[in-house]
């Protein structure tokens, strides 16, 4: 794969963006801020000298994922309106408007899986340089910080042990059909039924009759089960097609909601895990949990994400204190003096245990603390924010790579509509001071 490479030019039939555009759109300002060069040298290095198309320019891609996640777009909704916002076009590096996609839209696909969390956290580190540089951010907001973690909810249905088994059948005669292995019996007709009956019985609390239903569905995904293996015996290719759905359909079919450790909640994404945090109206949450690190200061920009990084394994709060704040360390460059967090965090494995302050404390609580103690709750309405108007309220990015490139993007994606913010307020304090305006007097 060749190089990235930018070589877009003006074109001399049509007029320059620049000409067409208002300058002083915070948009524009902002992609001034923003070091393209920085983000071009860590994308381009997915990319290995050789033969063959360039990929796109790093500034195109940099600026897609910006716009995605700082405006809450979809992938095809995002391509739709780049062709109709010059703004967007500009910020993205073109010269001259453009009435087509110069672009395939699973290009953005493509390149986060090449990019990975490792290199899309340079959005996230760009986002903060940018704040710093422009005042929204100081460097003693980068000193005292609040860590505290969420859940990322998966793109999945609610987990039951009738819509799973059925499923997990659908799409082993599915597999079987398009294959061309002929199945004795594929039971889809009766194991539809049987899976209505459970939830209808369930709902009038017929729990003995339900029971009945899900075990005739669980022995005809059995005979399914054991018939494709007969047929594929010999055939290794149809046995490498045919290994992971196997293999979670027999997990499927004997797992129950009373065992411990890791189950099946999804077939599409057996990465997911259940997670309880204690909430009245959502006792459960499916997906992966999330480490979110704000300052606990009021920077004037507002309160950015300092570090964002998706955990699988559902670890306990407190083990993951101690890498979370080397990763924020190593990212902003900044030592943490004092880091705020909540009960969930005590027994924590940061090496400097008199840095970290847990709600409640009692003991060497100074004023000063006292009052950074209250604010602790400051990362819950960025929490609220960043899940809600960003992407990470719902994620529909494939496998656990898919879970920690969203979890930066979303952060990444929150930084930047704060400085988009941050520089349209200073754009009307800088037009105030230029042109005051008197009010006239009142008339007697």
């Amino acid at each position: 794969m060749a190089k990235p490479r930018d070589d877009r030019q003006k074109d001399l039939l049509r007029p320059a963006l620049e000409a067409i555009i208002d300058l002083g759109h915070p948009l524009v300002r902002l992609a001034r801020e923003i070091d393209w060069g920085f983000l071009d040298r860590r994308f381009a290095g997915v990319c290995a000298p050789g033969g063959g198309h360039p990929p796109l320019p790093t500034r195109l891609v940099a600026g897609l994922f910006i716009l995605k996640h700082m405006h809450d777009l979809s992938d095809e909704v995002l391509c739709a309106r780049w062709v109709e916002n010059p703004y967007y076009q500009f910020f993205c590096g073109e010269e001259s408007f453009c009435h087509r996609l110069p672009f395939d839209r699973s290009s953005l696909t493509h390149w986060r899986q090449r990019l990975g969390e490792k290199e899309l956290v340079a959005l996230l580190q760009e986002s903060l340089s940018v704040a710093h540089k422009t005042g929204a951010l100081a460097t003693r907001d980068l000193e005292r910080v609040v860590v505290d973690t969420t859940v990322q909810p998966k793109a999945v249905a609610h987990p039951t042990d009738a819509r799973l088994t059925h499923r997990a059948l659908e799409k082993l005669v599915d597999l079987a059909q398009r294959n061309g292995v002929p199945l004795r019996q594929s039971y889809v007709r009766v194991a539809k039924r049987a899976a209505i009956m459970v939830g209808r019985y369930t709902h009038a609390h017929q729990f003995k009759r339900a029971r009945r239903q899900l075990k005739f569905l669980r022995t005809r995904l059995g005979r399914v089960v054991r018939d494709i293996r007969r047929k594929i015996t010999g055939d290794e290719k149809l046995k490498e097609r045919f290994a992971n759905l196997l293999a979670l359909a027999v997990r499927v079919q004997f797992q129950d909601h009373r065992q411990r450790g890791h189950k099946v909640y999804a077939l599409h994404a057996p990465e997911v895990e259940c997670i309880g945090k204690g909430k009245a109206r959502a006792p459960y949450e499916f997906g992966c949990k999330v480490s979110i690190a704000t300052p606990v200061t009021k920077p004037k920009g507002g309160q950015f994400v300092l570090h964002a990084q998706a955990l699988h394994g559902n670890p306990f709060d407190g083990h993951t204190l101690g890498p979370v704040v080397a990763e924020l360390e190593r990212l902003t460059g900044i030592e943490t003096r004092r880091i705020h967090v909540d009960k969930g965090y005590r027994g924590h494995n940061h090496p400097h245990k008199f840095r970290v302050w847990i709600t409640g404390q009692v003991r060497r609580v100074t004023r000063p603390i006292r009052r950074e103690m209250k604010r602790r709750a400051a990362v819950e309405p960025v929490i609220g924010h960043v899940k809600a108007e960003h992407r990470m309220g719902r994620n529909y990015l494939k496998g656990r790579d898919g879970d920690r490139a969203n979890a930066v993007l979303a952060a990444a994606g929150y930084n930047f509509s704060l400085l988009l913010r941050w520089l349209a307020r200073l754009l009307r304090a800088l037009i105030q001071a230029l042109f005051p305006t008197t009010l006239p007097g009142r008339l007697t």
